[in-house]
């Protein structure tokens, strides 16, 4: 079977990587911390002892780290993964990154192939098999690797090209962040108008209004800075990234955007 690398396994990547073990795909993994490899010692999966050690063992690697720092500092120099991996292999980035991060890897290293899959669900989603998996890459190579994404992902969707991915998960996260200004916008009118709150986010939750960030932002007791703390700097992060990228200076959903990163106390 195909031999699958992890590398990132917090919250998230950890749940991905036992699925995708689970799955009975041999599989090796590679953490600074030994302790972060002490879920997986009830399980067949070797460990690599660096970086090339891991992209040596993998004929696929997934990369589920937090920023574009992180997936160059695993991937790239004389002691990186992919000087080690053998031509025709597959790095995954999970990451949420630059969009132009995957395409200058893709450049760098044209013997492998490069295709940028980030997620959304959580951890408890990968666990449950029903993350959602944005894919951007050619079509023979996503689907070379796809039997590996289906271990922890449904859907999973192929976008486009290789960078696509990174957009169509940028763009939610930026729906999302601007809904959450919305969100709280509706919860401070109703407060204003004598509206019982909690009903209120019932009835978003069930209503023709649905809204996943009016569910986050209550479950937060209405407090948007708060989440912020949880959640605002990633989500900074991304609005950053896409806005980079994009013509957007005057769209509404930058701006909504921009306002819920200000109450957060966060800025891009």
């Amino acid at each position: 079977m195909t031999r699958v690398g992890f590398v990132g396994l917090g919250s998230q990547g950890g749940p991905m990587a036992r699925r995708i073990i689970d799955a009975g795909f041999p599989t090796t993994l590679w953490a600074r911390r030994p302790e972060t490899l002490e879920p997986f010692a009830d399980t067949p999966a070797q460990v690599a002892a660096s970086p090339a050690e891991l992209g040596a063992a993998s004929d696929v690697l997934c990369v589920c780290v937090v920023d574009d720092a992180g997936v160059d500092e695993v991937l790239r120099g004389p002691d990186g993964a992919l000087v080690a991996m053998a031509e025709g292999s597959i790095v995954v980035v999970h990451s949420t990154v630059h969009l132009m991060t995957c395409a200058r890897l893709q450049a760098d290293f044209p013997a492998l192939r490069v295709v940028d899959a980030p997620v959304s669900g959580g951890g408890h989603k990968a666990a449950e098999r029903e993350l959602l998996v944005m894919a951007g890459g050619a079509s023979d190579v996503v689907a070379r690797v796809l039997p590996i994404l289906e271990t922890f992902g449904n859907p999973v969707l192929h976008v486009g090209p290789l960078g696509t991915g990174q957009e169509a998960k940028l763009l939610n996260n930026m729906v999302f962040t601007a809904q959450l200004a919305l969100a709280a916008e509706v919860f401070d009118l109703a407060a204003t108008r004598h509206l019982d709150r909690q009903a209120v986010a019932t009835m978003l939750s069930m209503g023709s209004g649905r809204s996943y960030a009016a569910e986050v932002l209550a479950g937060a007791e209405f407090d948007l800075e708060s989440f912020g703390a949880l959640a605002g700097t990633l989500l900074a992060k991304d609005v950053a990234i896409l806005s980079d990228h994009t013509t957007m200076t005057e769209s509404c959903l930058l701006g909504a955007a921009d306002q819920a990163l200000e109450r957060m106390r966060c800025s891009r």
